[in-house]
């Protein structure tokens, strides 16, 4: 299990990669006392606000994958506060999944959000850019 150190260390991490994709914004959402992963409105992830032993990731994925993942690792739960079946949640005290790995389940997150949006969206934010 990591420290809170190492867990305050992984939550800037994270939130530093998700402010990278494109379009996308990270940022402390006061009237959920969350931070928030936001693509244009749409939420692709959120996450605990303090570093401790009970610090979440919670984002979106595949249903089937995301069974597979909580049957993989005892740190994957179902979302929290989340559609069960389109969320899961990760403990930030795991030592089961690395930052890398971590960082490919917010982008995977991120895609099935921009998948979702419509056309007129896309357009806009990719003329944005």
């Amino acid at each position: 299990m990591l420290s809170q150190n190492e867990v305050l260390l992984r939550m800037k991490r994270f939130e530093n990669f998700g402010n990278q994709l494109p379009n996308a914004k990270v940022y402390y959402r006061i009237d959920w006392e969350t931070f928030y992963f936001d693509l244009d409105g749409k939420m692709f992830g959120i996450m605990s606000p303090q570093a401790d032993n009970n610090t979440l990731l919670t984002l979106k994925g595949d249903p089937e994958a995301n069974i597979i993942m909580r049957e993989l690792y005892t740190d994957v739960i179902p979302g929290y506060h989340t559609n069960k079946k389109h969320w899961n949640s990760i403990r930030l005290t795991t030592t089961e999944l690395s930052d890398p790995e971590v960082e490919k389940m917010i982008k995977k997150s991120y895609e099935l959000v921009w998948l979702n949006l419509p056309k007129s969206a896309k357009d806009r934010l990719r003329n944005d850019s």
